[in-house]
């Protein structure tokens, strides 16, 4: 796994943009594998800026989510399908029907699931996969304890991470209790792998993910098994993992 080292959610946001930005110019046709929450949002943000001032152009570039919660519409303010629009896809030349998202208030969820893995490999799979990572480790919405062989599912969230969200809610009642999610398997089938992190509650993730072993327990390991990943952290978030190194020193 490739380390890139920046100073802060800054400076993270415009490495991350430029590598999705070079994807964009050297494969017009590339999918996209995005994120959402708060990690992502200034990279979309740089890549709004750069559309404005360089117009790259998305007009032949496909996305795919990595989740959505059970139960929101697209038009509600806390669904993923919204907080794309108005992070990125209303800002952008992408034509709506290139962009995917599950669909959380679909009849047959298991059904939806099944069509969302079909679609990506109907299109030949993701160029480029945009993560963060949990406080716990998670990757989408793949909490501790996922199977590493898992395609795209309905997840019931931990506690932790619904109090992570719940900052986006007006109380942690209203923060849904499962999310639909692609899988551990079809991310790593990814072609490349953009992991980012920042901000000192980032610190103890990261430093498992390098120092213990591969384990279910912790869904972000099973990243050092791929042979094209980027970790782009910030200080604070390499921390934890840069002390435990000059001590073994």
């Amino acid at each position: 796994m490739k380390i890139i080292r920046v100073k802060d959610d800054r400076e993270m946001s415009k490495q991350a943009a430029r590598r999705i930005i070079e994807q964009v110019r050297q494969n017009p046709e590339s999918t996209l594998g995005l994120a959402t929450g708060g990690t992502p949002e200034g990279t979309y943000k740089e890549l709004i800026k750069d559309y404005q001032e360089n117009q790259t152009s998305y007009k032949q570039i496909r996305t795919f989510n990595l989740d959505e919660y059970v139960g929101l519409a697209p038009d509600d303010p806390n669904s993923y399908h919204f907080y794309m629009n108005q992070n990125l896809f209303d800002h952008i030349d992408i034509p709506s029907e290139n962009i995917h998202l599950p669909n959380g208030l679909a009849e047959d969820l298991e059904a939806e699931c099944q069509r969302y893995d079909d679609l990506i490999a109907e299109l030949d799979g993701i160029d480029l996969q945009i993560l963060g990572i949990g406080e716990n480790g998670h990757i989408g919405f793949n909490e501790p304890g996922t199977s590493f062989q898992s395609h795209t599912h309905v997840e019931t969230l931990t506690e932790s991470t619904r109090e992570a969200n719940a900052r986006y809610f007006e109380s942690l009642r209203d923060v849904p209790t499962h999310a639909l999610t692609m899988g551990i398997s079809t991310i790593l089938l990814s072609r490349e792998i953009l992991l980012m992190a920042s901000g000192e509650h980032k610190a103890e993730a990261i430093y498992k993910l390098f120092y213990e072993d591969v384990d279910e327990q912790m869904p972000a390991s099973i990243l050092k098994t791929h042979d094209n990943v980027t970790l782009i952290a910030d200080e604070q978030a390499l921390s934890r993992m840069e002390e435990a190194s000059r001590e073994s020193m």
